[in-house]
């Protein structure tokens, strides 16, 4: 540790710099643990209440156990300092030859030692927290994770994008923070007690009267938080349609633009922010009672102890005991004070789990949905299969689906749009739910879909697709797939960078790759979804007869396709019409008995005859006004061989050193909040002043005989209780600043998005654009807010010592 601080002292840190995580602090460690119990416990109960919450308590209950102590330890030994310093107190008010080295000596490293093991285990107890909640954050993030990749289709139409964008950005990360809550919120209690019995102990049955303020904070912290877990809630639901709206706007942006519908789109969305702002708004505003709460009740305790005490005289009002009063009622304000932001916590800690446990318990895909066996003979073996998008409906998609293929054979599914036939591959693959019948795989299974699957990465890694090269086998997957002369004409060959959704390739080269990807993976069935779509008649030609018929010519080939003029090629050829297999047969015995058949032959040459000839008309139209355009690619692709190469996917941007003032004078004049600023400032000035005066006229003038103990405690008591409503003005003010810069900055990020050029979109990843709008906007609002907080908080402390 202490070189890598000499390190970053020395420069700005990489990810390079940073040491390797311990196992146990890895992501894949944590989630195999979470994933383990989690199934366990579904396959021995069907109860889901509180279970992702149950599963996390037993895999890290050591963790849990060991901060628990240290927190006990903190507790104890803060509840002990006014023991410590009422003995302190009442030893040096003694007389001078009463007194000696050895005792004061004691005492006094008494004192030391129970303030360095409160320091040493709150630090423990801290540190402990944050390691068990990156654990438990890590696990949830990639258990959410590899759910979705497993979501039923149902349960797809269920949760968006958006959705589980923020269960892993702000539900994880909520429960990333719950173990140092979770210890608050029952040491909290124990501490209130402990500090409850202390001020018996010091005042006797002057603290008798004090139990009534006490149990008056707690009553009202009951609707309080019931309010708070309703707005939470109910902010959450808004959040999460902002993030669906959002997410979809940004994946349609290219329509969006073209249709210049940006106002509608940026209104759409402004005001889903405007629900979510409402009920943020309304937390926060709750929030502030709780913060005034909290400065009240010990105010008010302390007065009435006091009062109590001077009433029926059940201790003298000395220094000894003014002072140790005051230090209880630190040990008595940390629980008042903490009590209601424990709660808020464990409401969005609550919120959070339901949410993220009911995405956890989501209909999956069926893993007995398809019989998967080692390669053989017989490859594929579909039994009166039914199958379901949405089975819940009882309406079958597919229907009485009987379907045998061999090795090496090749099989083209036909029929009109809409018939069913790419539901016919997702069945087989297993990704729709089967309702009744068999399906029976061997061997390994390649898939391309209809529409191009390309990652942001070069050529080569989406072809690879983290398998190691091969040379031979790379090579004849580019040749068969028409792909040779492509990478001539690519600046960089085959190492050319694929910007995000493939933006700078065309449609046929987009399919060409993901074909060529299938190829290298040598598997044994082959599901292609029409892969001739997006290329010209001359490519896909190529493609059939260089890569279907001859490179898996010893493969099993599930071909759906409109282009008939291949079906007279293959060995068996499946009709399909509302989903079910109407014909089947050869080319020859379909043409001859099949008379559904024949018309969708000539349907399709009709079809295609007209475009030929309206594609000829166009053409000698676009000859007459421009020069052709030199055709090296494939399928008629214009060579970038010329073009400078650039970074497509820009890296993103990153601040190094602190945020400077100008970040926090950019946040305020963004907000235009310096008025708002500077009343905050104010307020906890006077705040910290009241709090500073209250004190010490009480230590002045406790033990003088010019005013009397109820003029005394009054003075205190007004003083006080004026500061806590400064305390709630500034909580107020400080929710109206943090909502205004919140909003101010979430439409000027919003403006420049919609305004921003194409080129903007196709070189910064949504997922980037995202988190700025699920985490960074957040962060404007909800962490500043926490943050100055704390801050205010500290220095309140510091006016009190």
């Amino acid at each position: 540790m202490d070189s890598l601080l000499r390190l970053g002292y020395s420069k700005p840190l990489g990810l390079g710099d940073i040491p390797l995580l311990d196992a146990d602090d890895a992501a894949a460690e944590a989630c195999r643990k979470f994933l383990c119990e989690w199934h366990r416990r579904r396959r021995e109960s069907n109860k889901t209440s509180n279970l992702v919450l149950r599963v996390l308590a037993e895999c890290h209950k050591k963790e849990l156990l060991l901060t628990a102590l240290y927190t006990l330890l903190r507790t104890l030994s803060f509840a002990a300092s006014p023991v410590m310093l009422y003995c302190f107190v009442s030893y040096s008010n003694r007389q001078e030859q009463e007194r000696d080295l050895g005792t004061r000596a004691a005492l006094v490293a008494g004192l030391l030692a129970m303030k360095l093991v409160e320091s040493l285990s709150q630090r423990h107890w801290f540190f402990g927290s944050r390691r068990l909640g990156m654990r438990m954050r890590s696990a949830l993030m990639a258990a959410v994770f590899e759910k979705q990749l497993r979501l039923s289709s149902e349960g797809r139409g269920r949760h968006s994008s958006g959705e589980i964008a923020n269960y892993i950005a702000v539900d994880a990360y909520r429960l990333g923070e719950f173990p140092y809550w979770l210890h608050l919120a029952w040491s909290m209690p124990v501490q209130l007690v402990l500090a409850i019995a202390l001020l018996f102990w010091i005042v006797g049955a002057g603290a008798l009267p004090a139990l009534a303020p006490m149990a008056i904070c707690g009553v009202l912290n009951v609707p309080f938080a019931r309010m708070l877990q309703q707005y939470q809630w109910r902010f959450m639901q808004a959040q999460d349609e902002r993030q669906r709206a959002t997410a979809e706007v940004l994946h349609s942006m290219k329509i969006v633009k073209l249709q210049s519908w940006e106002d509608k789109f940026r209104a759409t969305v402004q005001r889903l922010r405007d629900a979510e702002v409402r009920w943020l708004g309304e937390t926060q505003l709750k929030k502030a009672y709780g913060s005034a709460l909290y400065w009240v009740s010990p105010t008010v305790i302390s007065a009435v102890v006091l009062a109590g005490t001077a009433a029926v005289q059940s201790a003298p009002l000395d220094a000894s005991v003014v002072f140790t009063v005051l230090a209880t009622m630190r040990v008595v304000s940390e629980p008042m004070r903490m009590l209601p932001e424990v709660m808020s916590v464990m409401i969005q800690v609550k919120v959070s789990l339901d949410r993220i446990g009911k995405f956890l318990i989501e209909d999956e895909f069926q893993d007995d949905a398809v019989d998967r066996t080692p390669a053989s003979d017989k490859s594929l073996d579909m039994h009166n299969g039914v199958f379901s998008w949405e089975p819940s409906k009882g309406t079958a998609t597919l229907k009485d689906i009987n379907i045998t293929a061999t090795r090496g054979q090749k099989i083209a599914v036909c029929g009109p749009v809409g018939a069913g036939k790419s539901s016919l591959l997702c069945a087989t693959l297993g990704e729709i739910p089967r309702m009744s019948g068999s399906v029976a795989v061997s061997g390994s299974v390649a898939y391309v879909s209809q529409t191009s699957w390309i990652q942001s990465g070069t050529v080569r890694d989406n072809i690879l697709f983290g398998k190691p090269m091969r040379s031979s086998e790379y090579e004849r997957a580019l040749k068969c797939c028409a792909l040779d002369k492509d990478m001539e004409n690519f600046p960089h060959g085959d190492l050319t960078e694929i910007g995000q959704r493939g933006l700078n390739m065309s449609g046929g080269q987009k399919q060409r790759i993901q074909l060529a990807r299938a190829v290298y993976n040598d598997a044994d069935v082959y599901l292609l979804d029409d892969p001739f779509s997006a290329v010209d008649a001359h490519t896909a030609a190529t493609l059939f007869n260089d890569c279907v018929m001859a490179a898996l010519e010893d493969k099993t080939v599930i071909l759906v396709t409109h282009q008939v003029e291949f079906l007279s090629k293959v060995d068996r050829i499946l009709v399909m019409e509302k989903g079910e297999i109407t014909q089947e047969g050869t080319y020859e015995e379909l043409l001859q008995f099949g008379t559904a058949f024949e018309q969708l032959v000539n349907a399709h040459q009709d079809s295609k005859t007209t475009l030929d000839s309206n594609v000829s008309k166009e053409g000698a139209m676009i000859q007459y006004q421009q020069p052709i355009l030199p055709q090296q690619g494939s399928d008629a692709e214009i060579s970038t061989g010329n073009l400078p190469s650039v970074q497509l996917t820009q890296e993103e941007e990153r601040e190094l050193g602190g945020a400077g003032l100008k970040t926090y004078k950019d946040y305020v004049s963004v907000s235009k909040g310096w008025f708002l600023l500077v009343l905050i400032i104010l307020t906890q000035c006077v705040f910290v002043a009241l709090q500073y005066l209250a004190t010490y006229w009480l230590a002045a003038t406790i033990q003088s005989r010019r005013f009397s103990v109820g003029i005394v405690v009054g003075v205190y008591a007004v003083m006080t209780t004026t500061s806590c409503l400064f305390a709630y003005v500034r909580s107020l003010v400080a929710a109206h600043f943090g909502l205004k810069a919140s909003r101010e900055f979430f439409s000027g990020f919003m403006d420049s998005v919609f305004k921003a050029p194409m080129l903007f979109f196709d070189s910064t990843p949504t997922g980037r654009i995202m988190t700025r709008v699920c985490v960074h906007i957040n962060t404007t609002f909800s962490v500043i807010l926490i943050y100055a907080d704390v801050t205010a908080d500290l220095q309140s402390e510091f006016a009190h010592r």
